[in-house]
């Protein structure tokens, strides 16, 4: 019996200290949905620079497309079709200073393909997107010599006490 009871003193502990680690970090919220005809990228960027989004993280996203336009990897150029396809993921970073998102979507058999989210993802019925941001980071896409491309660059805004 007193195992349990400093195992459940342990837990208590411990989500008392994510609470105040939380209560110490301000995160953003920007829940939105995008209507038929829409571009899926072109759109997350507009908010992006609308809301000054400087760090920001794709929590989720659920709809359909109409057509989708991504880059496969290692490949200089994108590949598209046109149907219906459903969005079974999006992921990335998100910021005015520079995006990187990765899309999968599948079409009416459940072929599952995925690669760069590119210009020229149409919203099909709706595409129902939560972004999660803070102002404690600024997130770039500047080169840095250990690839050719520009990679994301992490700067911390806030005092790590």
């Amino acid at each position: 019996m007193p195992m349990r009871i400093a195992f459940l003193i342990l837990v208590v502990m411990a989500l008392l200290s994510c609470q105040h680690t939380n209560t110490m970090h301000k995160t953003e919220t920007y829940a939105f949905r995008l209507k038929p005809g829409q571009d899926l990228k072109k759109e997350i960027l507009k908010l992006a620079g609308e809301k000054q989004i400087s760090a920001g993280w794709i929590v989720t996203c659920v709809g359909s497309l109409t057509n989708y336009h991504i880059r496969f990897a290692n490949q200089t150029s994108g590949s598209s079709d046109s149907g219906h396809f459903e969005i079974v993921s999006l992921t990335g970073t998100v910021s005015m200073n520079g995006s990187h998102l990765h899309i999968s979507v599948s079409d009416s058999t459940g072929k599952t393909i995925g690669g760069h989210l590119l210009d020229g993802n149409i919203v099909y019925s709706t595409a129902e997107i939560v972004i999660q941001g803070s102002p404690e980071y600024v997130f770039k896409r500047e080169k840095d010599g250990t690839t050719p491309w520009e990679e994301l660059q992490i700067e911390i805004t806030r005092n790590k006490e």
